[in-house]
């Protein structure tokens, strides 16, 4: 049995850099997010989700120091250590050393990830390390790509391509009577300019467009395990229709990384046009041909559940089997929002009139009891960047009027009574 695949160096140097920049992008995004929305005084702070969760159910270093400052310094080493992976440092320093730095750059990213809660919940961050946890198996520069592990590259593509179609078609009506892009330009969670134009295309373009998106995701996986050049037409293909899809929208995190996936199928015939030098390839050690084939067996093994939730007609998507979100089940856009429903904030100059107001913005979640009473539960606080807490506080009128009990009981409404001689008031001085 051959182990390796010196035709697909071009590829493996394209997938590392492609998830390398993935990476940067992830870590400065922390830097920038964590702390509001995960940090000690965040919506949903770590610290108290990590005291609740064993470590063996969300494993993460911050179970060990969930401050603020271990927060940004972790978030600045990936970014560091990201950057070192797209220049290759490592890699031209043997195969140890670029396992080490991509097993650094997947504990510190899944750490983040099982303590941000809802946050990091989405499927394109399980993706993320789970390419990434591959990836520690990709060897050096001067070795050759090893076989097993572009295979499991592209088990992962199929996996995620191939559900992404079934959930499409179980789901929402619209995806089988071709209709689901009337409205998805329109209606997905972040348009971008070009959405526009999208969404008023012909409507036999647009219904052409979800007949295409079911050929490329229900049909076109299978050509990844097929012999060249059919693989390496499938992923241009996979990569053509991720482009598109990042053009008509801004949630482009899961498709950069499908693309970076799809480097998999593509061989050196492909991709040799590349500025790159390809140095001469030494054989993979004996030592890395056990650690991919252990990692096969492991990959088939967990890829259990994954492939009876696809095969299931209560198929779930974008969801973990184990706590080290490695071979996991993905999907994308099982049903269409119909209809756009968007948040109007209004503000006035004018006089306020009245009592001051609750304050109330502490976020709840409700819960029924046995008895038919419901619990509700604060699940968050909202603070100003300083930590003033905002329960509570409420706003003050500019005129302050509270009605008495004399007031309710004689149906009179002195709030009421108070602005409209101010209105009137304004008015008079207009006609003058």
């Amino acid at each position: 049995m051959t182990y390796e695949l010196p035709d697909y160096w071009y590829s493996r140097w394209l997938l590392e850099r492609g998830l390398a920049l993935i990476y940067l992008v992830a870590f400065a995004a922390a830097v920038n997010q964590f702390l509001p929305l995960a940090g000690e005084r965040g919506l949903l702070p770590a610290r108290r989700f990590l005291g609740e969760v064993p470590f063996r159910y969300s494993p993460s270093i911050f179970h060990w120091f969930a401050s603020d400052r271990a927060f940004i310094a972790c978030a600045w080493l990936g970014v560091v250590l990201s950057l070192l992976a797209l220049i290759g440092v490592t890699a031209r320093l043997g195969a140890i050393a670029a396992a080490l730095l991509w097993a650094a750059l997947y504990v510190l990213y899944l750490s983040f990830i099982n303590a941000g809660q809802t946050w990091y919940g989405f499927g394109w961050e399980s993706l993320l390390v789970e390419i990434g946890f591959f990836t520690m198996f990709a060897g050096a520069r001067a070795t050759p790509p090893p076989l097993l592990l572009n295979w499991i590259y592209r088990w992962t593509l199929f996996r995620l391509m191939f559900g992404a179609g079934l959930i499409k078609i179980r789901g929402d009506a619209c995806w089988r009577d071709l209709s689901c892009l009337d409205y998805f330009f329109e209606t997905q969670p972040m348009p971008n300019p070009l959405s526009w134009y999208m969404h008023h295309l012909p409507r036999s373009v647009l219904h052409g467009g979800v007949a295409f998106n079911h050929f490329v995701e229900l049909i076109v996986p299978f050509g990844f395990f097929l012999p060249q050049p059919y693989a390496g037409i499938a992923g241009i293909i996979t990569i053509v229709f991720q482009l598109v899809l990042i053009a008509g929208g801004n949630l482009s995190w899961l498709n950069w990384l499908t693309i970076v996936l799809a480097f998999s199928t593509i061989d050196d015939r492909f991709l040799s046009w590349l500025p790159v030098a390809r140095p001469e390839l030494q054989a993979i050690s004996s030592a890395h041909r056990v650690a991919t084939v252990v990692l096969a067996l492991v990959v088939a093994v967990l890829s259990i559940p994954p492939t009876l939730n696809m095969l299931s007609p209560t198929q779930v998507m974008n969801t973990a089997f184990n706590p080290l979100q490695i071979v996991n089940t993905y999907g994308a856009f099982g049903s269409i929002t119909k209809e756009r429903y968007e948040i109007v904030i209004e503000g006035t100059a004018d006089e306020t009139i009245g009592e001051r107001t609750a304050g109330a913005l502490t976020g709840a979640s409700e819960y029924k009891l046995p008895d038919g009473g419901q619990l509700s539960v604060a699940e968050f606080d909202i603070r100003t960047p300083s930590g003033k807490r905002l329960e509570g506080v409420g706003l003050q009128p500019r005129i302050p009027i509270k009605p008495t009990l004399a007031d309710r009981r004689a149906g009179r409404d002195p709030v009421l009574d108070r602005a409209l001689i101010a209105l009137k008031s304004r008015e008079l001085a207009s006609r003058r």
